[in-house]
Parts: C-alpha cells; sequence; structure tokens
C-alpha cells in the first residue's frame, strides 16, 4: 500500500521560512510524479507544485517565487520549502499521487493526511 506523511508544519510568523516534508513508502518517486495541494479554511483545495519522475518542476503562478519542491529519491521524501512566508499561506498541506494532468487537486491516486501551517502577520 502507498502511504504519504506529511510533516514540518507549524506556528510561524510572517516573513520566515519552513520546509514540510512528505515520507512516502510503497512507490518509488523515480517512477511517480509527486504533487502538493493546500486547503485554506473555507477554501477549496489548491495546487500548488509538482515534481516529476524525471525531476521536472512545475508550480502554481502563485507560489513559484516562493515555493520550492524538491525530493530525495534515497529516501523516497519529498519536500516543500516556502520563503517569505505570508498569512495567505495559512493552510493545510498534503501530498498526493496526483493523475494526468497533475494540477488538479481532485484528481489524485493517493494524498497523505497533512500537515498545518499557520502564518501570523
Amino acid at each position: 500500500d502507498v502511504q504519504l506523511v506529511e510533516s514540518g508544519g507549524g506556528s510561524v510568523q510572517a516573513g520566515e521560512s519552513l520546509r514540510l516534508s512528505c515520507a512516502t513508502s510503497g512507490l518509488r518517486l523515480h517512477a511517480h510524479t509527486m504533487s502538493w495541494v493546500r486547503q485554506s479554511p473555507g477554501k477549496e483545495f489548491e495546487w500548488v507544485a509538482y515534481i516529476s519522475p524525471t525531476g521536472k518542476v512545475s508550480y502554481a503562478e502563485s507560489v513559484k517565487d516562493r515555493f520550492t519542491i524538491s525530493r530525495n529519491t534515497a529516501e523516497e521524501t519529498i519536500y516543500l520549502t516556502i520563503d517569505r512566508l505570508r498569512s495567505e499561506d495559512t493552510a493545510t498541506y498534503y501530498c498526493e499521487v496526483p493523475q494526468h494532468p497533475f494540477t488538479d487537486p481532485k484528481k489524485f491516486f493517493n494524498r497523505g493526511q497533512g500537515t498545518q501551517v499557520t502564518v501570523s502577520a
């Protein structure tokens, strides 16, 4: 079975940085596109970024200057680094094994339980 376990969230001040982790099991990052999505209170899920099996990355326009998706294939873990956090980044962040085209957060094979990020001004 595929398992995705996110960690690294917390309560931070605006302007700080965080690195979220998603430990995977039951799959190989070399063979799967992985994505990060988020859900802010009262809002729909929002796609944030994905990384392909070859390491190609793509970002939502709204986050591309501050978010970095990366991976460690030896540890089968993906990361999301968020710089210059803003209050609007407050959300629960989830990693997914997405379905094509990889940018619709509602289309996925697997999703983790999420990690909460709260940004205060």
